[in-house]
Order: structure tokens, then C-alpha cells, then sequence
């Protein structure tokens, strides 16, 4: 398990996909000093390389010297965007096995998730520094400071009409939807027999859901899930022909076959509630007519 952090603690902010300027980290900045924290930002703040945070060469070189840096506990990647496959295969890992460290993120961070869950290790999907301030999402950065502190925590969800009853136990994994997609037979793509699959997606159009989630199914990485957590679906595109189906009646039709656990509605996403979720840990999920609830196994 990766050492929780300490006040004094050196972390990181990098951006591995998509440029962001050190204006806006302001409000993560202050909120980690508050914590105790020391705050080091990497080259690729403020760096520009068209959309991305510098080209490849520096992204990976910033994620890689943090890797390496021992005195840096934990590395949060400032924003999503598109960019983070690009350098992922170049990343040398060796010295994050002997001494392993969070890294936090999400959406295009799915890639350093799945990557690193390949390694034996956890890391934590949660809201990102160019986040922070925003409205109604004062509890998803507390979530993150509970887990990256070592603090217990458990989440609940409110009952939805498509939810599946029933218990299930196993690592819980995943991330967002087209990553996952895009992750599919490369170095990063993740085994989910047994384990707990949790799925979010933004800005999607229902007919590129519908063909993801058929991919993932003829893939094979629906049939043996433990359980299934159904995160927020948000700004769904569809086209001047509907497609007829929502994401959760599409979801609903490719995993209906199946008798695992599953919970809709889950607080995980592009919305400003995003629980933090610790990939790789063995959790347990319960769903019952009263909602669901997520607890760690420690």
C-alpha cells in the first residue's frame, strides 16, 4: 500500500495532456498549503505546445523527473484534456516500483490508472487541481484529502430505477469510458474478471456510447465483472436522427445479461461531485432497494 501523506509533505502538479497556466492552479495551491502540503510545479505548467502542456519530450520528461524525485510523496496531474497516451508507453517505471507514490487525476488520467494497476499498484481517480474553487465541489476535494491522508471513508448513493441488488467484492477499477476504449489491447489495458468496474464519460455521442460499450462486451470485459458502478454520463451529443436511448439505457442493454451488482447514479465524473476512488483497492459494493454503498477492504 502507498505510504499516506504527512503535513511537510512534498506533491507535485503536473499536466500530462492538456496546457493549463499556474493562474489557474492558484485556488488548488492554496487549498494544498492548507493541508500542510509543499507545492511543486512541474515544467509543463504554464508550457504550451499547441493544445498540449509542451510537447511530448517535456511532458514525459516532467512526469518522469517527478517519478524519480523521492522527496516528491505524490503527483497530481493539474487537468484532462487528450494527450497522456502519447507519452505513456516511454515512461520508466523502475524507480516507482521500488518507491511508489500517489498520483492522482482523472478522465485522461484513466491512462495512468489502467497503466499503473498493471503494475500491482493504487492510485487515485479524483477531481484535478484546475478544478478546485469551483462551485459544489468543496466535498470531492475533501474525499481527496481523506484518501491521499489515509483517513477511512466510505460512500453511499441513492437508489436508481436501472440498479441491479445484490453484494459484490473486488479491486475496484476503471475510469472514463472512451479511455478505456482507447486503452483496449495496448500495454495499458486492464483486466476486469473479478473486479469492480466503475465507468464515467463527457460530452459523448450516445451513438459512440452504444459502440464502446459493444466493444467492451465483445472484448470480454463485462461478462465476469464483480460489480458495475455507473458513473455521470454528461453533455451527451446526439444526432438529428436520435439515437433512442440515454448513456444509462445503453449501459442497461449491453450489461442487463448479467447478474453482478449494479449501481447508477454513482457521484463519479465530470460533474462538480467526484468522489475520490482509489483504483486497485479491494472494495466491496452493496446494492439494495435503499441505494449502494462503497467501502474499502483494508
Amino acid at each position: 500500500m502507498i505510504p499516506a501523506l504527512n503535513p511537510g509533505d512534498r506533491i507535485a502538479i503536473i499536466s500530462t495532456a492538456r496546457k493549463i497556466t499556474s493562474a489557474e492552479l492558484e485556488p488548488a495551491i492554496r487549498t494544498f498549503e492548507s493541508w500542510g502540503l509543499n507545492v511543486v510545479l512541474g515544467q509543463t505548467i504554464d508550457a504550451s505546445y499547441n493544445q498540449f502542456a509542451g510537447d511530448d519530450a517535456l511532458r514525459l520528461q516532467d512526469f518522469q523527473q517527478m517519478l524519480n524525485d523521492e522527496s516528491i510523496k505524490a503527483i497530481v496531474c493539474a487537468r484532462g484534456g487528450y494527450g497522456t497516451t502519447r507519452i505513456i508507453d516511454q515512461v520508466d517505471f523502475a524507480k516507482f516500483r521500488k518507491q511508489p507514490k500517489w498520483v492522482v487525476g482523472f478522465s485522461d488520467v484513466t491512462t495512468i490508472h489502467s497503466h499503473i494497476h498493471n503494475l500491482g499498484f493504487e492510485t487515485i481517480h479524483a477531481i484535478m487541481p484546475v478544478l478546485f474553487g469551483r462551485e459544489g465541489t468543496i466535498e470531492s476535494v475533501e474525499t481527496l484529502r481523506k484518501v491521499l491522508f489515509g483517513e477511512e471513508l466510505y460512500y453511499t448513493a441513492a437508489p436508481h430505477a436501472f440498479n441491479r441488488t445484490g453484494t459484490a467484492q473486488g479491486q475496484l477499477v476503471g475510469g472514463n469510458l472512451s479511455m478505456l476504449h482507447t486503452l483496449t489491447g495496448t500495454g495499458s489495458d486492464i483486466k476486469t474478471e473479478g473486479k469492480i468496474l466503475f465507468l464515467e464519460d463527457l460530452d459523448e455521442y450516445l451513438y459512440h456510447v452504444d459502440r464502446m460499450m459493444v466493444h467492451l462486451d465483445r472484448s470480454g470485459k463485462l461478462s465476469n465483472l464483480a460489480g458495475l458502478i455507473v458513473g455521470d454520463m454528461s453533455d451527451m451529443n446526439d444526432n438529428a436522427i436520435p439515437f433512442g436511448k440515454t448513456a444509462y439505457e445503453i449501459i442497461l442493454e449491453h450489461t442487463g445479461k448479467y447478474n453482478y451488482p449494479v449501481c447508477y447514479g454513482f457521484p463519479v465524473g465530470h460533474e462538480p461531485l467526484n468522489l475520490a476512488l482509489v483504483c486497485g483497492r479491494e472494495a466491496v459494493l452493496e446494492v439494495n432497494e435503499l441505494g449502494a454503498k462503497l467501502e474499502y477492504v483494508l
